[in-house]
């Protein structure tokens, strides 16, 4: 009886056994892929840096006077932090009637308007032979003692007048009473032209044969992602590293237009070293390590395989193939972590390309 249970058991194990389903261990893994196209990529050296103005000026008092702030011909107000300033333009008048009378400006005037006279009356008559050289001479002298004295008085009287040396922003503007004394060496105003700015880097030495006057460079403020990037270009370039840093130093010029990067922020740098207008380019947080090669992988009817790539120019985002993957293969940009080669896989739902392909 017993013999006969255990045969039973065995028959429906068997059959059991034979007539279940087999179950499919191996789920295909969702992926998303891009095609392999060509683009333009460039190899930058990085660096940070304060900008500056490429032009500035400090406007100082040259002599004592009673301070009078003049009005701005483009606003019809009196000058404020931030107008646009053009150059020659009167901005601080400092009124001086002692220095003015000390000057006899009117008097140096006439005194220079007859010795012209004089001077050319005896060229005239030395041609005529009515005079010496040596007459003709002290008329001269005398006519030059004159210009001197008239040029003096007038760089006197202008030091009491503080213009724009060139068109740009009044910056600074410090308050003063008007009429106010001030003495010389007083601070009056700030100007700066920033349509194009400049920064000094440092650089690792071990660069210094890739970087040289004239090489492209991209601008970006640290603090507003927003800021539109600048171009820039190398100017200057030290051909000697810094005893203790070993680092070297370069000078950017900065296409400032806009006015978007203000003088004194912190920047960041991209200096193009290389460039290339058409190459296989993928994005760079793809590529997996493998030791002593990069891999990615690619789908081809629903299978990822795994590709090692030789690879050339590279920054912070890029990466160029030069050889392992060719144009419009089907590179897996999402989902990449877990693969193995051959592993089974199927499109994002929000893709629907035919992943069988």
């Amino acid at each position: 009886m017993i013999r006969r249970s255990m045969a039973a058991t065995l028959l429906v194990l068997c059959s059991c056994s034979e007539e279940g389903p087999r179950i499919d261990v191996e789920s295909s893994i969702p992926v998303r892929v891009e095609s392999v196209a060509r683009h333009p990529i460039a190899e930058y050296v990085t660096a940070t840096g304060t900008v500056e103005a490429r032009q500035e000026a400090q406007l100082k008092s040259l002599q004592q006077g009673f301070y009078q702030l003049q009005t701005n011909p483009r606003t019809g107000a009196s000058y404020v932090m931030g107008d646009e300033v053009e150059a020659g333009a009167l901005l601080v008048l400092l009124v001086n009637p002692e220095l003015v009378n000390q000057v006899s400006m009117e008097s140096k005037q006439l005194a220079f308007t007859s010795a012209q006279r004089e001077f050319e009356k005896q060229q005239g008559l030395l041609e005529k032979g009515g005079i010496t050289l040596r007459e003709l001479a002290a008329a001269e002298r005398a006519y030059i003692d004159a210009r001197y004295a008239l040029e003096n008085a007038t760089i006197q009287l202008a030091k009491l007048e503080a213009r724009i040396p060139f068109s740009g922003l009044l910056v600074d503007l410090p308050h003063y009473r008007a009429n106010q004394l001030l003495d010389a060496g007083a601070s009056l105003a700030v100007i700066m032209d920033y349509d194009e700015l400049y920064a000094e880097v440092s650089l690792p030495g071990n660069e210094i044969d890739r970087i040289a006057p004239g090489q492209q460079a991209l601008v970006t403020h640290y603090g507003d992602a927003g800021t539109d990037t600048l171009q820039g270009r190398i100017d200057q370039v030290s051909p000697v590293l810094d005893r203790e840093s070993r680092m070297f130093k370069a000078v950017l010029m900065i296409d400032n237009d806009s006015l978007a990067i203000r003088p004194g922020m912190f920047v960041k740098i991209d200096i193009v070293v290389a460039a290339k207008d058409s190459a296989l380019v993928i994005p760079k947080e793809v590529i997996l390590d493998r030791g002593d090669s990069k891999a990615v992988f690619v789908v081809e009817k629903g299978i990822a395989l795994e590709r090692h790539l030789e690879t050339g120019l590279s920054n912070r985002e890029q990466i160029e193939v030069l050889s392992g993957l060719e144009l419009e293969d089907r590179l897996v940009v999402e989902g990449f972590e877990t693969l193995r080669n051959q592993s089974k896989v199927k499109l994002a739902s929000n893709q629907t390309t035919d992943a069988s392909r």
